[in-house]
Protein backbone atom coordinates (compact mmCIF):
# COMPACT_ATOMS: atom_id res chain seq x y z
CA UNK A 1 0.00 0.00 0.00
CA UNK A 2 1.11 3.45 -1.30
CA UNK A 3 2.04 4.58 2.54
CA UNK A 4 0.66 8.25 1.85
CA UNK A 5 -2.57 6.86 1.31
CA UNK A 6 -5.37 6.56 3.94
CA UNK A 7 -7.21 3.93 2.09
CA UNK A 8 -6.32 1.14 -0.41
CA UNK A 9 -8.03 1.24 -3.13
CA UNK A 10 -7.27 -0.60 -6.44
CA UNK A 11 -6.46 1.66 -9.86
CA UNK A 12 -7.42 -1.90 -11.85
CA UNK A 13 -11.17 -1.38 -10.30
CA UNK A 14 -11.03 2.69 -10.93
CA UNK A 15 -10.49 1.24 -14.76
CA UNK A 16 -13.10 -1.15 -14.27
CA UNK A 17 -15.45 1.91 -13.18
CA UNK A 18 -14.46 3.44 -15.96
CA UNK A 19 -15.43 0.61 -18.47
CA UNK A 20 -18.84 0.57 -17.08
CA UNK A 21 -19.69 4.02 -16.54
CA UNK A 22 -19.20 4.35 -20.76
CA UNK A 23 -21.11 1.41 -21.05
CA UNK A 24 -23.86 2.67 -19.54
CA UNK A 25 -23.97 6.00 -21.63
CA UNK A 26 -25.08 9.12 -20.14
CA UNK A 27 -25.31 12.81 -20.32
CA UNK A 28 -22.82 15.31 -18.96
CA UNK A 29 -23.15 16.40 -15.27
CA UNK A 30 -22.65 20.60 -14.30
CA UNK A 31 -19.58 20.73 -15.83
CA UNK A 32 -20.74 19.88 -18.67
CA UNK A 33 -18.24 17.34 -19.79
CA UNK A 34 -18.94 14.29 -21.74
CA UNK A 35 -17.64 10.70 -21.97
CA UNK A 36 -15.97 11.35 -24.94
CA UNK A 37 -13.88 14.73 -23.05
CA UNK A 38 -13.07 12.46 -20.16
CA UNK A 39 -11.86 10.29 -22.06
CA UNK A 40 -9.77 12.08 -24.52
CA UNK A 41 -7.58 12.51 -20.87
CA UNK A 42 -8.88 8.93 -19.51
CA UNK A 43 -5.39 8.20 -17.70
CA UNK A 44 -4.87 11.18 -15.85
CA UNK A 45 -8.75 11.96 -14.65
CA UNK A 46 -8.80 8.55 -13.71
CA UNK A 47 -5.73 9.11 -11.93
CA UNK A 48 -6.73 12.03 -9.94
CA UNK A 49 -9.98 10.48 -8.73
CA UNK A 50 -8.11 7.22 -7.33
CA UNK A 51 -5.49 9.72 -5.52
CA UNK A 52 -8.54 11.55 -4.14
CA UNK A 53 -10.39 9.01 -2.98
CA UNK A 54 -7.17 7.40 -1.89
CA UNK A 55 -6.14 9.88 0.57
CA UNK A 56 -10.00 10.56 1.99
CA UNK A 57 -10.17 14.07 -0.33
CA UNK A 58 -12.51 13.12 -3.04
CA UNK A 59 -15.54 15.31 -2.54
CA UNK A 60 -18.69 14.89 -4.76
CA UNK A 61 -19.85 18.34 -6.93
CA UNK A 62 -23.55 19.01 -6.86
CA UNK A 63 -25.32 17.05 -8.97
CA UNK A 64 -27.24 18.39 -11.83
CA UNK A 65 -30.86 18.71 -11.80
CA UNK A 66 -32.84 17.39 -14.54
CA UNK A 67 -36.94 17.72 -14.19
CA UNK A 68 -38.48 14.65 -16.36
CA UNK A 69 -42.26 14.85 -17.45
CA UNK A 70 -44.12 12.16 -15.37
CA UNK A 71 -46.48 9.67 -17.60
CA UNK A 72 -49.43 11.10 -15.56
CA UNK A 73 -48.88 14.29 -15.53
CA UNK A 74 -45.90 16.23 -13.24
CA UNK A 75 -42.50 16.01 -13.05
CA UNK A 76 -39.61 14.25 -11.12
CA UNK A 77 -36.11 15.45 -10.66
CA UNK A 78 -33.48 12.93 -12.02
CA UNK A 79 -30.25 13.80 -10.85
CA UNK A 80 -27.08 13.76 -13.15
CA UNK A 81 -23.54 13.87 -11.49
CA UNK A 82 -20.77 14.39 -13.61
CA UNK A 83 -18.85 11.78 -15.48
CA UNK A 84 -16.02 11.95 -12.91
CA UNK A 85 -18.50 11.58 -10.01
CA UNK A 86 -20.34 8.27 -11.58
CA UNK A 87 -16.84 7.00 -11.65
CA UNK A 88 -16.17 7.84 -8.08
CA UNK A 89 -19.74 6.26 -7.46
CA UNK A 90 -19.22 2.96 -9.51
CA UNK A 91 -15.65 2.15 -7.91
CA UNK A 92 -18.29 2.01 -4.51
CA UNK A 93 -20.31 -0.16 -6.08
CA UNK A 94 -18.04 -2.34 -7.16
CA UNK A 95 -16.76 -2.74 -3.68
CA UNK A 96 -20.18 -2.61 -1.68
CA UNK A 97 -22.67 -4.61 -3.71
CA UNK A 98 -21.06 -7.91 -3.39
CA UNK A 99 -21.20 -7.33 0.60
CA UNK A 100 -25.08 -7.01 0.55
CA UNK A 101 -25.89 -8.58 -2.96
CA UNK A 102 -26.19 -12.15 -1.08
CA UNK A 103 -28.31 -10.71 1.94
CA UNK A 104 -31.16 -9.20 -0.48
CA UNK A 105 -34.54 -11.33 -0.75
CA UNK A 106 -35.25 -13.28 -4.00
CA UNK A 107 -38.38 -11.39 -4.42
CA UNK A 108 -36.65 -7.92 -4.90
CA UNK A 109 -36.06 -8.06 -8.78
CA UNK A 110 -35.14 -4.19 -9.98
CA UNK A 111 -31.50 -3.54 -10.55
CA UNK A 112 -30.07 -6.64 -9.60
CA UNK A 113 -27.67 -8.95 -11.22
CA UNK A 114 -28.97 -11.63 -12.79
CA UNK A 115 -32.85 -10.13 -11.88
CA UNK A 116 -35.02 -8.15 -14.38
CA UNK A 117 -38.50 -7.03 -14.68
CA UNK A 118 -39.20 -10.04 -16.66
CA UNK A 119 -38.77 -12.21 -13.81
CA UNK A 120 -41.00 -10.36 -11.35
CA UNK A 121 -43.80 -10.36 -14.26
CA UNK A 122 -43.25 -13.81 -14.70
CA UNK A 123 -43.28 -14.88 -10.83
CA UNK A 124 -46.77 -12.45 -10.64
CA UNK A 125 -48.41 -14.27 -13.14
CA UNK A 126 -48.13 -17.76 -11.29
CA UNK A 127 -49.04 -16.29 -8.45
CA UNK A 128 -52.39 -14.92 -9.56
CA UNK A 129 -53.42 -18.13 -10.15
CA UNK A 130 -52.57 -19.33 -6.68
CA UNK A 131 -53.79 -16.83 -4.87
CA UNK A 132 -57.18 -14.74 -4.80
CA UNK A 133 -56.49 -10.61 -3.83
CA UNK A 134 -53.36 -8.89 -4.66
CA UNK A 135 -52.20 -5.66 -2.99
CA UNK A 136 -50.87 -2.89 -5.76
CA UNK A 137 -48.44 -0.69 -4.19
CA UNK A 138 -45.87 2.11 -5.20
CA UNK A 139 -43.76 4.35 -2.70
CA UNK A 140 -44.28 7.91 -2.88
CA UNK A 141 -41.01 9.57 -4.18
CA UNK A 142 -38.85 6.56 -2.72
CA UNK A 143 -35.70 8.54 -3.96
CA UNK A 144 -36.41 11.63 -2.83
CA UNK A 145 -37.31 10.71 0.73
CA UNK A 146 -35.15 7.94 2.00
CA UNK A 147 -34.37 8.46 5.86
CA UNK A 148 -30.36 9.11 5.52
CA UNK A 149 -29.89 8.25 9.30
CA UNK A 150 -31.67 4.74 8.65
CA UNK A 151 -30.10 4.37 5.60
CA UNK A 152 -26.00 4.73 7.03
CA UNK A 153 -27.31 2.27 9.93
CA UNK A 154 -28.08 -0.87 7.20
CA UNK A 155 -24.72 0.46 5.34
CA UNK A 156 -22.81 -0.06 8.09
CA UNK A 157 -24.64 -3.34 8.94
CA UNK A 158 -23.15 -4.44 5.52
CA UNK A 159 -19.79 -2.99 5.25
CA UNK A 160 -16.32 -1.91 7.35
CA UNK A 161 -14.67 -0.29 4.55
CA UNK A 162 -14.09 3.51 6.02
CA UNK A 163 -13.72 4.86 2.71
CA UNK A 164 -16.97 3.29 1.25
CA UNK A 165 -18.84 4.40 4.65
CA UNK A 166 -17.38 8.29 4.04
CA UNK A 167 -18.07 8.83 0.16
CA UNK A 168 -21.58 6.84 0.79
CA UNK A 169 -22.39 9.75 3.20
CA UNK A 170 -20.94 12.60 0.99
CA UNK A 171 -23.22 11.13 -1.67
CA UNK A 172 -26.08 11.44 0.16
CA UNK A 173 -25.44 14.82 1.24
CA UNK A 174 -24.39 16.30 -2.03
CA UNK A 175 -26.54 19.38 -3.19
CA UNK A 176 -28.79 19.95 -6.31
CA UNK A 177 -27.57 22.21 -9.15
CA UNK A 178 -31.29 23.66 -9.79
CA UNK A 179 -31.97 24.09 -13.65
CA UNK A 180 -32.10 28.26 -12.79
CA UNK A 181 -28.55 27.40 -11.32
CA UNK A 182 -29.48 27.66 -7.63
CA UNK A 183 -28.04 24.97 -5.30
CA UNK A 184 -30.20 22.73 -2.87
CA UNK A 185 -28.98 21.21 -0.45
CA UNK A 186 -30.73 17.95 0.64
CA UNK A 187 -31.08 16.12 3.43
CA UNK A 188 -32.75 12.79 2.70
CA UNK A 189 -33.32 10.73 -0.57
CA UNK A 190 -30.44 9.33 -3.04
CA UNK A 191 -30.81 10.99 -6.58
CA UNK A 192 -32.24 8.96 -9.16
CA UNK A 193 -29.52 8.44 -11.43
CA UNK A 194 -26.55 8.61 -9.29
CA UNK A 195 -24.67 4.98 -9.96
CA UNK A 196 -24.73 4.26 -6.15
CA UNK A 197 -28.67 5.05 -5.72
CA UNK A 198 -30.15 1.89 -6.41
CA UNK A 199 -28.16 -0.32 -4.29
CA UNK A 200 -28.96 1.93 -1.59
CA UNK A 201 -32.69 1.98 -2.40
CA UNK A 202 -32.98 -1.73 -2.52
CA UNK A 203 -30.82 -1.87 0.45
CA UNK A 204 -33.15 0.60 2.58
CA UNK A 205 -35.90 -1.21 1.52
CA UNK A 206 -34.70 -4.31 2.18
CA UNK A 207 -35.19 -3.66 6.17
CA UNK A 208 -38.26 -1.18 5.46
CA UNK A 209 -40.14 -3.84 3.43
CA UNK A 210 -38.87 -7.32 2.56
CA UNK A 211 -37.13 -8.17 5.65
CA UNK A 212 -40.29 -6.76 7.42
CA UNK A 213 -42.50 -8.95 5.18
CA UNK A 214 -40.65 -12.40 6.14
CA UNK A 215 -41.11 -11.67 9.59
CA UNK A 216 -44.89 -10.13 9.76
CA UNK A 217 -46.22 -11.52 6.66
CA UNK A 218 -44.57 -15.31 5.61
CA UNK A 219 -47.95 -16.61 4.08
CA UNK A 220 -48.12 -13.67 1.34
CA UNK A 221 -45.68 -13.32 -1.48
CA UNK A 222 -44.54 -10.09 -3.04
CA UNK A 223 -42.29 -8.98 -6.13
CA UNK A 224 -40.62 -5.85 -5.56
CA UNK A 225 -39.46 -4.02 -8.34
CA UNK A 226 -37.57 -0.78 -6.69
CA UNK A 227 -40.31 1.19 -4.99
CA UNK A 228 -43.12 -0.87 -7.27
CA UNK A 229 -44.83 -4.09 -5.90
CA UNK A 230 -47.63 -6.39 -5.06
CA UNK A 231 -47.90 -8.70 -2.70
CA UNK A 232 -50.77 -11.72 -2.58
CA UNK A 233 -53.09 -12.53 -0.15
CA UNK A 234 -56.09 -15.12 0.05
CA UNK A 235 -58.65 -13.31 1.27
CA UNK A 236 -60.06 -9.42 0.81
CA UNK A 237 -59.27 -9.35 4.83
CA UNK A 238 -55.79 -10.25 4.78
CA UNK A 239 -55.47 -7.44 1.35
CA UNK A 240 -56.96 -5.06 3.97
CA UNK A 241 -55.11 -6.00 6.78
CA UNK A 242 -51.60 -5.89 4.95
CA UNK A 243 -52.59 -2.38 3.82
CA UNK A 244 -53.17 -0.89 7.07
CA UNK A 245 -49.94 -2.88 8.67
CA UNK A 246 -48.04 -1.69 5.48
CA UNK A 247 -49.20 2.10 6.19
CA UNK A 248 -47.48 1.74 9.80
CA UNK A 249 -44.30 0.27 8.40
CA UNK A 250 -43.71 2.35 6.08
CA UNK A 251 -44.06 5.81 8.11
CA UNK A 252 -42.13 4.10 10.93
CA UNK A 253 -39.25 4.20 8.42
CA UNK A 254 -40.41 8.14 7.13
CA UNK A 255 -42.02 6.94 4.12
CA UNK A 256 -45.30 6.97 2.69
CA UNK A 257 -47.30 5.07 0.25
CA UNK A 258 -48.55 6.35 -2.55
CA UNK A 259 -52.35 7.03 -2.31
CA UNK A 260 -53.58 6.66 -6.22
CA UNK A 261 -50.96 3.74 -6.76
CA UNK A 262 -52.15 1.75 -4.32
CA UNK A 263 -55.24 -0.70 -4.48
CA UNK A 264 -56.65 -3.74 -3.66
CA UNK A 265 -57.34 -6.17 -6.65
CA UNK A 266 -59.40 -9.53 -7.07
CA UNK A 267 -57.87 -11.78 -9.54
CA UNK A 268 -61.31 -13.03 -11.21
CA UNK A 269 -61.33 -15.68 -13.42
CA UNK A 270 -63.98 -18.30 -14.36
CA UNK A 271 -63.12 -20.12 -11.28
CA UNK A 272 -63.69 -16.97 -9.11
CA UNK A 273 -66.75 -15.51 -8.91
CA UNK A 274 -67.26 -12.78 -6.18
CA UNK A 275 -68.13 -9.54 -7.23
CA UNK A 276 -65.38 -6.66 -6.82
CA UNK A 277 -64.75 -3.17 -8.39
CA UNK A 278 -61.21 -3.85 -9.27
CA UNK A 279 -60.05 -6.51 -11.17
CA UNK A 280 -57.51 -5.27 -12.94
CA UNK A 281 -53.84 -3.76 -12.15
CA UNK A 282 -50.50 -2.53 -13.42
CA UNK A 283 -47.28 -3.62 -12.61
CA UNK A 284 -43.78 -2.95 -14.75
CA UNK A 285 -45.59 -1.56 -18.18
CA UNK A 286 -48.21 -4.72 -18.03
CA UNK A 287 -51.33 -4.89 -17.36
CA UNK A 288 -52.84 -8.18 -15.42
CA UNK A 289 -56.38 -9.07 -15.99
CA UNK A 290 -59.41 -10.99 -16.60
CA UNK A 291 -58.75 -12.41 -20.33
CA UNK A 292 -60.11 -15.10 -23.01
CA UNK A 293 -57.67 -17.73 -23.38
CA UNK A 294 -57.45 -21.03 -25.46
CA UNK A 295 -56.62 -24.30 -23.71
CA UNK A 296 -54.84 -27.31 -25.62
CA UNK A 297 -58.10 -28.63 -26.42
CA UNK A 298 -59.29 -25.39 -28.19
CA UNK A 299 -61.50 -24.52 -25.34
CA UNK A 300 -62.03 -21.10 -24.37
CA UNK A 301 -61.70 -19.50 -20.58
CA UNK A 302 -61.10 -16.63 -18.90
CA UNK A 303 -57.96 -16.47 -17.43
CA UNK A 304 -56.37 -13.79 -15.14
CA UNK A 305 -53.14 -12.97 -17.30
CA UNK A 306 -50.36 -9.81 -18.09
CA UNK A 307 -50.44 -8.56 -21.78
CA UNK A 308 -48.42 -4.88 -22.66
CA UNK A 309 -50.64 -1.91 -20.84
CA UNK A 310 -52.57 0.50 -22.77
CA UNK A 311 -50.08 3.26 -21.05
CA UNK A 312 -47.48 1.41 -23.05
CA UNK A 313 -48.67 0.94 -26.18
CA UNK A 314 -49.32 4.32 -26.27
CA UNK A 315 -45.40 5.26 -25.28
CA UNK A 316 -44.99 2.89 -28.23
CA UNK A 317 -46.72 5.24 -30.06
CA UNK A 318 -46.15 8.06 -29.47
CA UNK A 319 -42.33 7.18 -29.81
CA UNK A 320 -42.99 5.80 -33.34
CA UNK A 321 -44.54 9.55 -34.34
CA UNK A 322 -41.69 11.03 -32.92
CA UNK A 323 -39.04 9.42 -35.17
CA UNK A 324 -40.65 11.43 -37.82
CA UNK A 325 -40.04 8.93 -40.76
CA UNK A 326 -41.60 10.99 -43.24
CA UNK A 327 -39.30 13.54 -43.08
CA UNK A 328 -36.64 11.12 -43.72
CA UNK A 329 -37.39 10.64 -48.04
CA UNK A 330 -33.17 10.42 -48.10
CA UNK A 331 -33.42 7.51 -46.31
CA UNK A 332 -33.51 4.18 -47.67
CA UNK A 333 -35.41 1.48 -46.13
CA UNK A 334 -32.54 -0.53 -45.14
CA UNK A 335 -31.41 2.76 -43.39
CA UNK A 336 -34.83 2.69 -41.87
CA UNK A 337 -34.59 -0.78 -40.43
CA UNK A 338 -31.14 -0.06 -39.16
CA UNK A 339 -31.81 3.08 -36.80
CA UNK A 340 -35.52 1.44 -35.43
CA UNK A 341 -35.02 -2.24 -35.16
CA UNK A 342 -33.24 -1.82 -31.68
CA UNK A 343 -36.13 -0.39 -30.52
CA UNK A 344 -38.48 -2.42 -32.33
CA UNK A 345 -36.93 -5.66 -31.33
CA UNK A 346 -36.91 -4.55 -26.86
CA UNK A 347 -40.12 -4.11 -27.11
CA UNK A 348 -41.39 -7.59 -28.87
CA UNK A 349 -38.94 -9.15 -26.59
CA UNK A 350 -40.09 -7.28 -23.27
CA UNK A 351 -43.89 -7.01 -23.94
CA UNK A 352 -44.00 -9.99 -26.21
CA UNK A 353 -43.27 -12.93 -23.55
CA UNK A 354 -46.91 -12.48 -22.36
CA UNK A 355 -50.09 -12.59 -24.80
CA UNK A 356 -48.26 -11.34 -27.63
CA UNK A 357 -50.97 -10.36 -29.85
CA UNK A 358 -51.67 -7.43 -27.41
CA UNK A 359 -48.80 -5.22 -29.01
CA UNK A 360 -49.74 -5.60 -32.27
CA UNK A 361 -51.80 -2.68 -32.86
CA UNK A 362 -48.94 -0.55 -31.64
CA UNK A 363 -46.49 -1.98 -34.02
CA UNK A 364 -48.83 -1.44 -37.05
CA UNK A 365 -48.58 1.85 -35.88
CA UNK A 366 -45.10 1.08 -37.37
CA UNK A 367 -46.49 0.32 -40.74
CA UNK A 368 -48.55 3.19 -40.75
CA UNK A 369 -45.72 5.19 -39.90
CA UNK A 370 -43.71 3.92 -43.28
CA UNK A 371 -46.51 3.78 -45.47
CA UNK A 372 -46.20 7.92 -45.03
CA UNK A 373 -42.44 7.19 -45.43
CA UNK A 374 -43.64 6.02 -48.79
CA UNK A 375 -45.56 8.65 -49.88
CA UNK A 376 -43.32 11.10 -49.09
CA UNK A 377 -40.22 9.21 -50.87
CA UNK A 378 -41.79 8.11 -54.50
CA UNK A 379 -43.63 11.11 -56.00
CA UNK A 380 -45.92 8.48 -57.66
CA UNK A 381 -47.32 7.97 -54.22
CA UNK A 382 -48.22 10.74 -52.99
CA UNK A 383 -52.08 10.54 -53.68
CA UNK A 384 -52.04 7.01 -53.59
CA UNK A 385 -52.24 5.59 -50.31
CA UNK A 386 -53.42 2.02 -51.25
CA UNK A 387 -50.90 1.90 -54.04
CA UNK A 388 -48.27 2.92 -51.54
CA UNK A 389 -49.21 0.14 -49.05
CA UNK A 390 -49.68 -2.02 -51.91
CA UNK A 391 -45.76 -1.76 -52.70
CA UNK A 392 -44.67 -1.99 -49.07
CA UNK A 393 -46.85 -5.10 -48.67
CA UNK A 394 -45.31 -6.80 -51.43
CA UNK A 395 -41.75 -6.11 -49.96
CA UNK A 396 -42.55 -6.72 -46.48
CA UNK A 397 -43.58 -10.08 -48.29
CA UNK A 398 -40.35 -10.61 -49.80
CA UNK A 399 -37.93 -9.17 -47.25
CA UNK A 400 -40.11 -10.05 -44.15
CA UNK A 401 -36.53 -10.03 -42.11
CA UNK A 402 -36.25 -5.99 -43.01
CA UNK A 403 -38.36 -5.17 -39.94
CA UNK A 404 -38.56 -7.30 -36.57
CA UNK A 405 -42.38 -6.85 -36.17
CA UNK A 406 -42.28 -8.08 -40.62
CA UNK A 407 -41.01 -11.42 -39.25
CA UNK A 408 -43.82 -11.86 -36.62
CA UNK A 409 -46.13 -11.46 -39.80
CA UNK A 410 -47.50 -7.95 -38.93
CA UNK A 411 -47.26 -6.85 -42.99
CA UNK A 412 -48.61 -3.93 -44.13
CA UNK A 413 -52.11 -3.79 -44.89
CA UNK A 414 -52.76 -3.92 -48.41
CA UNK A 415 -50.95 -6.84 -50.66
Amino acid sequence: MDKTKSYEISKQVVLEAFKRVKANKGAAGIDDESLEAFESSLKNNLYKIWNRMSSGSYFPPPVKAVEIPKKNGGKRILGVPTVADRVAQMVVKIYFEPQVEPHFHPDSFGYRPGKSAADALAATRQRCWRYNWVLEFDIKGLFDNIDHELLMKAVQKHTDIPWVILYIQRWLKAPFQMPDGTIKERTKGTPQGGVISPVLANLFLHYAFDMWMVRNHPDKPFARYADDAVAHCRSKEDAEKLHDSLKKRFAECRLELHPDKTRIVYCKDDDRQDNHPEIKFDFLGYTFRPRRSKNRHGKYFINFTPAVSNKAKKAMRQKIHDWRMHLKPDKTLEDLSRMFNPVIRGWVNYYGRFYKSEMYSALRHMNRALVRWVRRKYKKYTRHHRRAEYWLAKIARREPKLFVHWQMGIYPAAG
